[in-house]
């Protein structure tokens, strides 16, 4: 089989090579997937510049999220029938055709979503359940806060913008230029910042880390709340800002991972099941650009950093 493996840190386009692994059978309590689709997301992107290396293991193949189809039961499999298409989870290895993973780390797909929307139902949407969730336990049973979502024309945080409207909050999107804005407001009518002055804000959901992410964190009012969950700029906030603010703000990084390799399976089940049903709904759905053969895996790596994307990359195995 086909697979992408990354043996060295560095920059995605010259670190992932394609190389030929054989097909192993799935052991006691474990499946065979027949991967259909794999998104490329910039949580697949970043650990293999080395940003996570104490977390990261070498060698490894990426992909955290995906749709597959069982192919083979391992012996004392039950629950699951061949063919079922399943959400694998848990572990990176979805860049590759064929994958093995414990039964108790994959979830069904509804019937009625196809491969493309059941390939983006993870990572996004249950990250965004888990971030509104934060800032609704640090301000308790309060609402009405002004909450700030970097990189808000994101796919990630047009989600985050329609769940903190839902649950009593006034989303702040916060994007980089005018232009950015003007999309944006094609289908968001809340409050949209591109320049300076940044309104007051009570919190912050920030994918971006590094400098930007410093502005914000000095900027948020005391008692509230900054939740990184990405470092789309390279860099972490600075500890010692950080620990300068740190009786004014809270501060904390969200891991799905560790949400997920702790959480009882019914819990994530329940998550699985609201997000499936946003994307029927159509707040919870995810723009496709392209659909790339893994073999063509350097032009979808390419497209991933062409400013005029507009949408998800998906590989199809």
């Amino acid at each position: 089989m086909l697979r992408a493996v990354v043996r060295a840190f560095g920059d995605p386009r010259q670190v992932i090579a394609l190389e030929e692994a054989e097909r192993v059978p799935p052991g006691p309590g474990e499946v065979e997937i027949r991967i259909l689709r794999a998104a490329i997301n910039p949580s697949d992107l970043i650990p293999i510049t080395g940003a996570y290396r104490s977390r990261t293991t070498l060698p490894f193949v990426p992909g955290f999220e995906g749709v597959g189809e069982i192919l083979r039961l391992g012996e004392g499999v039950a629950g699951f029938s061949l063919g079922q298409r399943v959400l694998p989870i848990g572990a990176s290895g979805l860049w590759q055709r064929y994958l093995i993973r414990p039964a108790e780390r994959c979830f069904v797909v509804p019937d009625d979503l196809s491969d493309d929307q059941a390939a983006m139902a993870y990572v996004n949407p249950l990250t965004a359940f888990r971030l509104v969730d934060a800032v609704r336990m640090h301000f308790g049973n309060t609402t009405g806060q002004r909450v700030g979502v970097t990189a808000a024309a994101s796919a990630i945080g047009k989600m985050l913008l329609v769940l903190l409207a839902e649950s009593g909050f006034q989303p702040v999107a916060l994007v980089r230029s005018l232009a950015t804005a003007q999309r944006l407001a094609e289908s968001f009518s809340g409050e949209i910042v591109a320049q300076a002055p940044l309104p007051p804000l009570d919190a912050v959901l920030d994918a971006v880390g590094g400098e930007p992410g410093n502005g914000l964190f000095r900027h948020i009012r005391r008692g509230g709340a900054f939740v990184q969950y990405g470092a789309l700029s390279g860099a972490q906030l600075d500890p010692m800002l950080v620990a300068a603010r740190r009786d004014a703000v809270a501060f904390s990084f969200l891991w799905l991972r560790n949400w997920v390799h702790s959480a009882p399976r019914a819990a994530i089940e329940d998550a699985f099941a609201r997000s499936f049903a946003g994307i029927r709904a159509g707040h919870l759905g995810s723009a496709v650009d392209s659909v790339f053969a893994l073999s063509d895996l350097q032009a979808a790596l390419a497209r991933q950093d062409d400013p005029l994307r507009v949408g998800k990359l998906l590989l199809a195995p």
